[in-house]
């Protein structure tokens, strides 16, 4: 539980005691009381996230029972078949990917996938992708160009492997290459942020004709204790960064770097999985729909556009004197 979530722990607790006391002993004096402390926790609840900071809005990304990748692939598409390996040197499950259907029709969708357990997330490098996997990735990418199929693209991960070794096989250009084919790829993307958006290594599948963001996810060019290591030597000032950042759905809307914002259940994805699977289904439905009337020339023609704008910039002369 994180700090903030505290202060409805109470109420929450309190619920659950009398729906279990309505359960066994059924009153509408109990149904009263019940539905008195539920409209009571919805406006706490709703007041407490409200106001979250930069920083809150992190931790709640982070959240160790938010909803991965195979969560919403399991209640938002059907026929999934999961596709491994690069053809080069292994597999990495920290990128899961296949073909599936959305509504009927047929999709390729790519994710990073995290663990629950110790255990899982060893297995899964934490979310955090070798080159391998971004590999993988553009394997099932240029697949799904071949099929004339749509691309999925869900992002949850503090960002690429750095070891070593990841280095040594290529790391770098695995995330560039991805960057060079997704601009140009002749297929439709849509983009989903459901958890952290961590640098390159959310890059590396984050370039679309549609960018969207839950709610409570964040994206950003670096981590915010990276960033604070970076800028005043000091990971403990992660939370003065993450404000200076701006890397919250609603912020980045605000900038034009996102399409869209994906509003999730009250107090967030974690609680209510299949509220959150249901925003995003509608959410890609809409945007596909769209996306669907043009032909590849021009969704590649739009999608240089969309980047290029974003690196718009102010020329400012120098004075004379200067």
């Amino acid at each position: 539980m994180l700090d903030f979530e505290r202060e409805l722990d109470d109420l929450r607790q309190r619920l659950a005691a009398l729906e279990k006391e309505a359960e066994s002993e059924p009153s509408s004096e109990l149904a009263l009381r019940v539905g008195a402390v539920q409209l009571e926790l919805e406006a706490r609840t709703a007041s407490v996230f409200s106001r979250l900071t930069p920083w809150q809005r992190v931790q709640l990304a982070r959240h160790p029972r938010r909803p991965h990748t195979l969560d919403y692939i399991e209640r938002i598409f059907t026929d999934f078949v999961e596709l491994h390996g690069d053809r080069r040197f292994a597999d990495d499950p920290a990128i899961v990917g296949g073909l599936a259907r959305l509504d009927g029709a047929p999709v390729m969708i790519v994710g990073h996938q995290k663990g629950r357990t110790t255990n899982e997330n060893v297995v899964r490098n934490f979310g955090m992708a070798h080159p391998e996997g971004y590999r993988k990735a553009l394997r099932l990418f240029r697949l799904a160009e071949r099929f004339h199929l749509p691309v999925i693209s869900l992002l949850d991960t503090p960002g690429a492997s750095p070891t070593l070794a990841d280095e040594e096989r290529g790391q770098s250009w695995a995330i560039a290459e991805n960057l060079a084919a997704m601009t140009r790829l002749r297929t439709p993307i849509i983009v989903v942020v459901i958890g952290e958006g961590g640098s390159g290594g959310a890059l590396a599948l984050g370039v679309g004709d549609r960018v969207l963001m839950l709610e409570h996810a964040v994206y950003s060019v670096a981590s915010p204790e990276a960033a604070a290591a970076i800028i005043w030597r000091d990971a403990k000032f992660a939370e003065r960064a993450a404000s200076a950042l701006r890397l919250t759905a609603d912020e980045l809307r605000a900038l034009d770097l996102i399409d869209r914002v994906v509003r999730e259940p009250p107090g967030g994805a974690h609680r209510d999985y299949a509220a959150a699977a249901a925003g995003v289904h509608a959410a890609l439905r809409e945007e596909l729909a769209g996306l669907a009337a043009q032909d590849a020339d021009a969704v590649v023609r739009a999608r240089y556009a969309k980047y290029v704008a974003m690196s718009a910039f102010e020329r400012v002369e120098a004075p004379p004197d200067a």
